[in-house]
């Protein structure tokens, strides 16, 4: 009997593919070869690099990348063609996708207590969700990969001393040494490691109930346990108990209901060799990404000759793109020509991040050009990366009342324009953190200093990741 289950190959370039590293170090050559007919895992290399790491040793990359070609797959082929599905359920408004996890992992962050906080953040929300919008919510978590970030300098100094700048676990360390900063193929070897170890446990807990609704009470977070959010939750988890209550009563069955779904995840693909690496092909002859689910383009590498256009176009998975104010709606189109020529349900999502003040200004002639083209995309808003601001001490913060503004706006345009706004993305987590100003608790600028943790990015902690998905049952109903 034949295996329902896709085999798998290796990543092997052809006789005549380029070499995996030497000519894949940043500001690599360009080729009038980029985005030609022909694509296999390395075509990227011939194409412009950019946001890579400076590896000194260049053999010790190429041993590790054969390295991590021979280790088993981080997820499935199923499990991709089934998130494929759902998002173009989403695209079509009948599921609402929820993305959200942190600015970027840490490996010291792959232990039982930070990963289950994630999974009750997402699991809370989504109940919110299900709940106010009476429809299935998809749950992607910025979890088992995210560890490599852009960057907008190539450099640190401090006190006349330049590093390399820090650019995330996989690629180099946060400590501000000349060892550390140095970037070290080797974690690619730890990334896969920890990221298959949050994936183990993440299965363990949903696959032995913890998401059932029966289970729910364990979800609670304690630092939010008495806030004014909290409360609301907990009157929409009554409703729902009883409404379970009424069922069971009326078909004399005890149904366990089930919050479980699946968790998929998601993280940029960023570093290439390592996304190169775990590329696959199965059976059918097409190439997957095995790393994660739902790989996606930042803005920073999202210009039509990059190389990680290149690689993104080749590969099977539902991929999504940042799209931020540099880009122009013709660009856009451009971009959605290139990774998704076929129009394929559920292939491609629009994650947009424009900031509060220009979003009524760029969204709209974008919806309008995609609508008129008879694409089909998801679209989804990420109100964190466009609303980024220092403070007079230095630090970087979000403004709660600006990330609520840009939401607004985006549910109204796309109501506006007879379009579905499928998905929210959020940079969170389950940690008591204060590093967004603004909320239920209204966080100020001086309560930062409290417990700011995040090595890159500011994040929503639960008790703000709660509210805002209350606001959206809200936003997303009919106007």
């Amino acid at each position: 009997m034949k295996s329902s289950h896709p085999r798998l190959s290796q990543s092997k370039p052809p006789q005549s593919g380029p070499p995996l590293s030497n000519s894949a170090q940043p500001e690599a050559y360009q080729s009038d070869s980029c985005h030609s007919k022909t694509w296999f895992p390395e075509s990227w290399q011939t194409c412009r690099l950019s946001q890579q790491a400076h590896y000194a040793d260049l053999k010790l990359l190429d041993k590790t990348i054969q390295e991590l070609s021979q280790l088993p797959p981080l997820v499935s082929v199923q499990e991709i063609e089934e998130l494929k599905t759902k998002i173009a359920s989403a695209a079509k408004g009948d599921s609402f996708v929820l993305q959200g996890g942190d600015c970027a992992e840490l490996f010291s962050d792959c232990n039982a207590e930070v990963i289950t906080d994630k999974l009750k953040i997402l699991l809370q929300m989504s109940l919110i969700l299900v709940y106010g919008l009476n429809k299935p919510v998809v749950k992607i978590g910025r979890m088992a990969g995210q560890y490599a970030k852009p960057r907008s300098a190539e450099t640190e100094t401090i006190n006349g001393l330049s590093l390399p700048c820090y650019r995330g676990d996989l690629i180099n360390g946060v400590e501000f040494t000349p060892e550390q900063r140095q970037p070290d193929p080797k974690r690619l070897l730890k990334g896969y490691s920890f990221a298959s170890l949050t994936l183990n446990y993440l299965r363990t807990l949903l696959d032995n109930h913890f998401g059932d609704l029966s289970n729910v009470d364990n979800w609670d977070l304690d630092f939010v346990a008495h806030s004014s959010r909290a409360r609301e939750y907990h009157e929409i988890l009554d409703k729902l108990k009883y409404s379970q209550s009424v069922i069971e009563n009326l078909t004399l069955q005890t149904n366990t209901a089930s919050a479980k779904d699946k968790i998929y995840t998601c993280h940029e693909a960023l570093h290439l060799h390592y996304e190169q690496a775990l590329t696959r092909q199965c059976d059918r002859g097409r190439w997957y990404n095995l790393s994660t689910h739902m790989p996606w383009i930042g803005m920073r590498t999202s210009q039509l000759d990059s190389a990680h256009v290149e690689y993104m176009r080749g590969i099977e998975n539902p991929v999504a793109i940042k799209i931020g104010p540099s880009m122009s709606a013709e660009q856009l189109l451009d971009l959605v020509n290139i990774l998704d020529p076929n129009n394929c349900p559920g292939r491609l999502t629009l994650i947009t991040r424009f900031g509060e003040q220009k979003i009524q200004q760029l969204l709209p002639a974008m919806i309008c050009l995609i609508q008129k083209e008879g694409r089909t995309p998801l679209w989804c808003c990420d109100p964190m990366h466009g609303n980024t601001s220092i403070t007079s001490h230095g630090r970087k913060t979000r403004r709660f009342d600006a990330i609520i503004n840009e939401l607004t706006k985006a549910f109204q345009i796309h109501q506006n324009l007879g379009s579905h706004l499928g998905g929210v993305h959020f940079e969170l987590t389950g940690e008591n953190v204060t590093e967004c100003v603004g909320g239920a608790r209204g966080l100020t600028e001086l309560d930062l200093q409290k417990a700011y943790k995040s090595l890159v990015d500011p994040r929503l902690n639960a008790e703000q990741a709660l509210e805002i998905a209350i606001l959206i049952t809200r936003l997303n109903q009919p106007s």
